[in-house]
């Protein structure tokens, strides 16, 4: 199999595995928080407590996928220009 071709069919692989991905999950942990909604602090005992809520989340924990937000705006886009 030449190199090109693999690499194609590898390039091809991937990018329907994260399509499919974006399609069955559109929405991942926040990097920024993972997850939680809120920084973690400690007291002067080490122990945890919870920070300030994630500005980039809102709280929430969650964020939206960069492949579902280009199909969201790619679908929004059509949709505007078709009526």
């Amino acid at each position: 199999m030449p190199p090109f071709l693999a690499a194609s069919a590898c390039l091809l692989v991937v990018t329907l595995g994260y399509a499919a991905l974006c399609a069955a999950s559109p929405f991942g942990q926040c990097r920024r928080c993972d997850g939680l909604g809120f920084a973690l602090t400690q007291t002067r005992k080490g122990k945890p407590k919870r920070g300030k809520t994630c500005r980039r989340c809102n709280g929430h924990g969650i964020r939206i996928r960069a492949g579902r937000w280009l199909y969201n705006r790619a679908a929004r886009i059509h949709r505007d220009g078709t009526r």
